[in-house]
């Protein structure tokens, strides 16, 4: 072998060590924080303290901060927050802040921080954990407070202001709304359409502040403007909630029709977001069909005849079951042994409509055969209280759906034979006939008046014919030919035919 070949073998040779050093090294570190991190997921559901302990464990194995480190601490943080750990999860939140400005890329960091957001405002049941959640906004919010990330912004803030809501800090949410109105604004106030996504979520934010507070007219005014909003591709869910608020302001407003509409569309949205909020507004949705009296199963349609054997729907399935029979007796029974499950403050407030729109049909049907009845017979009959049938048949005598008297003293009512109400009313409205008549003939028309014709005699006098009592005239020629007051040949009055006499001048009979 030449001594180049030696040099040239040396040198490959310490080049081959130099680099190879190195790559274990660094295959060696990655090797131990990857089998530690993988470990500690492992652990994390039979001992997630020790779990913790392994996660935290992690970002110090790394030179600088990795996807590791992220990972780790995105799992740490779930885990303790879980735990009711909050405080440690807020800290470990702001460490993993760190690495979304070097560590990891901007569209990973983004995706990673809504997802964490999105965990801990699911699990934001008790007063420390909604505490803990606005934590992790506010150091959200700051950690990008430099940056000109707007859609994390907005994202953020929106979560804000829906913790709030739900906390019922109506004057917290109104104040961030306007903020976000801003942002997502023009300067000639419509909505900006490249920001319609993020508008349609504030429209839901505030749609459900005044739902809430019952200020119909403010949010009546808003329904109609997110409807109009087209430019974005909203969440199914928030498609579902702005419906919702939309239907409860139409029942409100007692117009069933548009009310059923946007339940069945906010049932729809709900369910493609996989929303358990789909089984409560199904139940307004069949509501609102007995609201409407519409003999239409809701069940019908393919989207809700899944649901139909649904155990949490099935007292309103069974109420809407009775209320299309007209089954009196099955729907007390259902409402009596399901006071939990119709418990919701909407449903409450509108089902006594329903109840009395079902027993104002069954008294009605009652007592359609009988003409005197007591109060205590109706009572016992649909097994409802006396004093509210005597309000039922109270309303429906004053609406005069019921033609009878109620004794409230004696507890009776004696109702008005349908046949002679009926022979009465033909004859009223006989005599209003004769009498317009006869104000058309005598005081509108020319009546019966009678024109005396008269004949001019040969001396130049006025004679006037004389005029038999049927009208005729003396003088007048009958179709016949004949004159006289007599029909065609009759020699009525002793007159001729016309060829043997007639009327002279002074209107006598000559021969």
């Amino acid at each position: 072998m030449s001594d180049n070949d030696d040099f040239m073998q040396d040198s490959d040779q310490e080049d081959y060590d130099f680099e190879y050093e190195d790559d274990d090294d660094d295959e060696a570190i990655d090797v131990d924080v990857e089998n530690k991190y993988y470990n500690a997921k492992q652990i994390k559901a039979s001992n997630p303290q020790e779990a913790i302990v392994e996660f935290l464990g992690v970002p110090p194995l790394e030179s600088e901060p990795g996807d590791w480190g992220f990972k780790a601490l995105k799992q740490a943080i779930k885990l303790e927050f879980m735990l009711k750990q909050y405080d440690k999860a807020v800290e470990h939140y702001t460490e993993m802040l760190g690495y979304v400005k070097s560590a990891v890329t901007r569209n990973y960091s983004e995706k990673s921080i809504n997802n964490m957001l999105d965990f801990v405002e699911k699990r934001s049941d008790d007063t420390d954990a909604a505490r803990c959640t606005e934590k992790f906004y506010s150091r959200t919010l700051e950690s990008f407070q430099n940056s000109n990330n707007e859609r994390l912004w907005l994202k953020t803030n929106i979560k804000i202001a829906r913790l709030w809501l739900e906390r019922k800090e109506y004057a917290q949410v109104a104040k961030k709304v306007r903020e976000l109105h801003r942002v997502c604004r023009r300067e000639d106030g419509t909505d900006d359409p490249n920001k319609g996504t993020y508008s349609l979520d504030i429209y839901a934010l505030e749609i459900q502040m005044y739902a809430d507070t019952r200020n119909n007219k403010r949010l009546k005014a808003l329904y109609q403007r997110a409807l109009k909003v087209k430019s974005g591709v909203p969440h199914p869910r928030v498609m579902g909630v702005i419906r919702e608020c939309g239907g409860k302001m139409h029942m409100s407003e007692e117009n069933w029709k548009e009310a059923q509409s946007d339940f069945f569309e906010s049932f729809r949205n709900f369910d493609e977001a996989g929303s358990l909020q789909r089984i409560q507004v199904l139940k307004y949705l069949v509501l609102t069909t007995m609201l409407m009296k519409s003999d239409i199963n809701p069940f019908d349609s393919p989207e809700t005849k899944p649901y139909q054997s649904d155990p949490r729907i099935s007292a309103m399935t069974d109420l809407v079951d009775a209320y299309q029979r007209d089954d009196i007796l099955k729907y007390e029974s259902i409402l009596q042994s399901n006071k939990d499950a119709l418990a919701d403050p909407f449903i409450a407030e509108n089902i006594d409509e329903v109840t009395w729109n079902m027993r104002t049909k069954a008294v009605t049907k009652l007592i359609a055969p009988y003409t005197c009845f007591t109060l205590e017979f109706v009572s016992k009959q649909l097994k409802i209280s006396p004093r509210e049938v005597e309000d039922i048949l109270g309303f429906l005598i004053v609406d005069k759906q019921v033609r009878g008297h109620m004794d409230q003293e004696n507890g009776t009512v004696k109702l008005e034979s349908s046949c002679d109400a009926a022979r009465v009313q033909s004859l009223q409205e006989w005599a209003a006939a004769i009498g317009s008549l006869s104000n058309t003939i005598f005081s509108d028309g020319e009546g019966f008046k009678i024109e005396e014709p008269s004949f001019q005699h040969s001396g130049g006098a006025q004679v006037t014919a004389p005029i038999y009592g049927d009208g005729s005239k003396i003088g007048a020629t009958d179709p016949a030919g004949f004159r006289g007051p007599g029909g065609p040949g009759s020699g009525r009055g002793g007159m001729k035919p016309r060829a043997r006499g007639g009327l002279n001048r002074q209107g006598l009979t000559v021969k």
